[in-house]
């Protein structure tokens, strides 16, 4: 093996920490939590063949929804459980790499997803020259040190001061004979691994880093990345369409209808081959008009039984992946009932937090209105209820 990747995730990341969420290495950034654009950052560069996460014991679960994203690919090995501080962490990280005995091992900070391939190629390519590398920025800012008090007792010369960054690389030998060495030292403070290589005599160099490459830190550095990453994303899917739908069904006797994936009581129900959700069926139309991908009729043809009370949930998933495999995104949907009972306003909340969740998207990206039809038509005459649905949708360009 080449190229190993240690990721440094077993931090409780206190200062991004909102009441009730994970960690901030597993707070979601657009569509996926931030350890896996991080760790999608290197399976996506051709020198990489491992990468290993180091995680909190307490961590598994939410480690394994992060990940669930890149599947069966073996190049990410199985986490290990991390420690108390960074260098214990990045120790057992580096002890579950030797079996694989790599030539090379970069490290990484799990809350830096910005890493680009340009970066990560200086980091290993400096360590033809030396035994390790480190991407840092030069200072440009002048530096000021102060007392207890703010007061400023002088002033720090600037020039050769670096900022370090991550990935840092070692020559995987040199660096775990130095972990190994500060461990038996009792020295388990240093704050990098360009630390502990310098203590240990280590050849350590400088390669240019990037001042994209932050570290997400507290909860106004996520807001400047979500900022980010979503006009990045936005720019990547400039082909926007939107698609229309419609749909309708009959009332009959029952007790709720199902609206949006809603259960609302009602003296009647209505009737179809699935479980009849004219708004999920209207929508799942909108996003395949979108696509150009045929209607919901071609993929679940209601001749078919597998279908006979299904979850129209299924049919907006399906819709959705599609959308997806074609590299994709729901940018917004609107959904408009036509009814004259039941009353859809204070169910209407309950409607867009549950479609938000099938669809994967900020709660702002979806509507849910509605009207009656004033007594007129089938409508009017409660027979049955009517949808109209709009999806706006991005795709990426294509020649």
């Amino acid at each position: 093996m080449r190229t190993a990747v240690v990721i440094v995730a077993a931090g409780s990341g206190s200062r991004a920490a909102r009441d009730g969420e994970a960690p901030k290495q597993y707070r979601r950034l657009v569509d996926r939590p931030v350890l896996a654009h991080t760790i999608a950052a290197f399976l996506d560069h051709p020198a990489v063949d491992a990468v290993v996460v180091a995680i909190h014991p307490d961590h598994a679960s939410p480690y394994g929804e992060a990940v669930a994203v890149f599947g069966a690919d073996q190049r990410l090995l199985a986490p290990v459980p991390g420690g108390a501080t960074r260098q214990s962490s990045v120790r057992a990280g580096l002890a579950a790499l030797a079996a694989h005995a790599p030539d090379r091992v970069l490290v990484h900070d799990a809350a830096r997803p910005f890493v680009t391939a340009e970066v990560i190629d200086r980091t290993l390519a400096g360590l033809d020259a030396a035994d390790g590398t480190l991407a840092a920025v030069a200072i440009v800012d002048t530096l000021k040190r102060v007392d207890a008090e703010a007061r400023i007792v002088e002033t720090i010369p600037r020039e050769r001061v670096h900022a370090a960054q991550t990935p840092q690389g070692f020559r995987f030998a040199a660096l775990a004979e130095a972990h190994a060495r500060a461990a038996a030292a009792g020295r388990d403070d240093f704050t990098d691994d360009a630390a502990v290589a310098e203590w240990a005599g280590l050849d350590v160099r400088v390669v240019a880093g990037d001042p994209a490459n932050v570290k997400l830190t507290t909860n106004a550095d996520f807001e400047i990345a979500e900022a980010r990453m979503t006009l990045d994303r936005f720019a990547r899917l400039a082909d926007v369409r939107v698609g229309s739908g419609y749909d309708v069904h009959a009332l009959v006797p029952g007790d709720h209808v199902t609206l949006c994936g809603v259960e609302i009581p009602h003296v009647a129900r209505l009737d179809g081959h699935s479980d009849a959700d004219v708004a999920l069926h209207a929508l799942t139309d909108a996003i395949l008009g979108a696509l150009g991908d045929g209607d919901i009729g071609a993929h679940f043809p209601p001749s078919d039984p597998q279908w006979r009370g299904c979850d129209s949930v299924v049919f907006l998933k399906d819709a959705l992946a599609r959308l997806a495999a074609r590299g994709g995104m729901l940018a917004h949907a609107d959904v408009t009932i036509v009814a004259e009972a039941p009353k859809i306003g204070p169910h209407r909340e309950h409607m867009r937090v549950r479609l938000a969740e099938i669809c994967d998207c900020a709660l702002d990206r979806i509507a849910v209105k509605a009207t009656t039809n004033e007594k007129l038509g089938f409508v009017g005459r409660n027979e049955g209820i009517a949808v109209l649905a709009t999806a706006t949708i991005r795709l990426p360009l294509r020649g």
